[in-house]
């Protein structure tokens, strides 16, 4: 194997961290609208609380998949513009927006319909259960809009412009505290929702960024190279199934990790308010902190996508590895911060004897999965570069619902263990999955430089 120079590992760590950099504000911005929804759902009380934590995690795991399907559009759009074909991309945008308007329907007419008696199913504590079918309801409405703007974005992704990305997301994190504290609690006149009224906060904030994102694309002068609005084009089903092929198993690889936090959310959801508030609470930061690896491994994906485009095969399987490193690096600091300041972490959600006490432990356990969780995510973005996604998402699937959830729900359902004891379970995927996927990338990335 030859190695690259040092002046070679410099642009790349600066390509890294210039495409990262953009996604970790998104990324973060995200995530802050997820703290800010359980800080003021906890701070009306414990019901509330509980009942945006399931509700986000029931409406989630139909979102992170067809998030997935569109995610696709990254690596492709990627490779295109390392090969200089940028006729292509308006094309590949054009065809994700018809598809992300399809995949919105499901979501919505089961948002609607299938809320109520899944969850009366899933066995959810009738305490909060009313008030999470109406979170789910509102939400749902938001969901044509936000994976037209998924589209957008992932576009913009893959040419490496994420200038927009950075202002939307921004944007959106402002927009969705502002309407939570309008719909939320009862100002300027409109009546005081509670959980509820986070889901209608959340979809109008869909709405208004996909506005803003399609309003900042048709303005801006850079995407006129692209092609991108220049025309009314049909429907391509040979785009379609090439889309759909690498995005399918996307969407099943990073819904099988989070369905299986969401499907832990809603076991937890099945032994009382307390349990089920102090989950939210641990998995709320956690998956704050995640989403830095999360948006370093995407920065991952789109740059071993464009040198691979470019036929730069050696340094594209250096750059996957560069990535691994960085996501990490940085888990590792956060599982050793997580574990100084977890009870300094739980006052800043609720002061709730009871629930604080079991948020405690659990953000014990996050810190002991946060670096294979950062391994997995680093290794699951470079393999994407690579448009390798029908291993890892087998990998996944094994890992997360083979081995993680038979052994969670024995924890949770049949013998009623205390939840650190159901985290336990995410530990052990999580642990699986990294040292499955990072075998994977290295023979990936071996046959390929060859």
């Amino acid at each position: 194997m030859n190695i690259i120079s040092l002046k070679e590992y410099k642009t790349q760590i600066k390509t890294l961290l210039l495409i990262g950099g953009p996604l970790i504000v998104n990324n973060l911005s995200i995530a802050g609208i997820a703290f800010a929804d359980a800080v003021m759902a906890g701070s009306i009380g414990a019901r509330e609380l509980a009942a945006v934590a399931v509700g986000s995690s029931f409406w989630f795991v139909g979102f992170l998949f067809c998030l997935g399907v569109l995610m696709a559009l990254s690596p492709i759009v990627a490779r295109h513009f390392g090969a200089g074909n940028y006729a292509l991309i308006g094309r590949y945008m054009r065809q994700g927006i018809y598809l992300g308007v399809i995949l919105s329907i499901p979501i919505l007419l089961l948002g609607q319909f299938a809320a109520a008696p899944l969850l009366e199913y899933f066995g959810i504590d009738p305490e909060f259960r009313e008030m999470t079918v109406g979170y789910v309801n509102a939400v749902t409405f938001g969901a044509p809009a936000i994976f037209v703007f998924l589209a957008l974005r992932f576009m913009t992704e893959g040419i490496g412009y994420l200038r927009p990305i950075i202002y939307t997301s921004l944007f959106s994190l402002i927009c969705n505290v502002f309407l939570n504290y309008v719909l939320m609690f009862g100002h300027f006149g409109f009546p005081a929702l509670g959980a509820v009224g986070c889901g209608y906060a959340s979809a109008i904030t869909m709405w208004i960024i996909m506005f803003f994102l399609i309003w900042f694309v048709v303005r801006n002068k850079y995407y006129q190279q692209f092609d991108l609005f220049s025309r009314a084009a049909p429907l391509r089903f040979d785009v379609f199934r090439e889309i759909i092929f690498l995005g399918v198993p996307i969407a099943i690889t990073i819904t099988a990790e989070a369905g299986l936090f969401s499907a832990i959310t809603i076991l937890m959801g099945t032994r009382g308010t307390d349990i089920a508030a102090a989950h939210q609470i641990a998995i709320n930061f956690a998956s704050t902190t995640f989403m830095i690896p999360l948006s370093l491994s995407g920065a991952t994906t789109v740059l071993v996508g464009q040198l691979i485009g470019a036929g730069k095969l050696r340094e594209a399987q250096y750059s996957g590895w560069l990535g691994i490193l960085f996501c990490t690096c940085f888990m590792v600091i956060s599982a050793i911060f997580l574990f100084i300041f977890r009870d300094s972490i739980v006052d800043l959600y609720t002061d709730d004897v009871d629930v604080m006490g079991i948020a405690a432990g659990l953000l014990l356990m996050a810190a002991i999965f946060q670096i294979a969780d950062g391994i997995q995510i680093g290794a699951a973005g470079a393999l994407r570069g690579y448009k390798d996604t029908a291993m890892p998402m087998a990998i996944n699937i094994f890992a997360f619902w083979v081995i993680g959830f038979p052994l969670a729900y024995l924890a949770a359902v049949t013998y009623k263990a205390p939840p650190k004891y159901i985290w336990a379970a995410l530990v052990l995927a999580l642990t699986l999955g990294a040292i499955l996927l990072t075998w994977r990338y290295l023979a990936v990335s071996k046959k390929n430089n060859y």
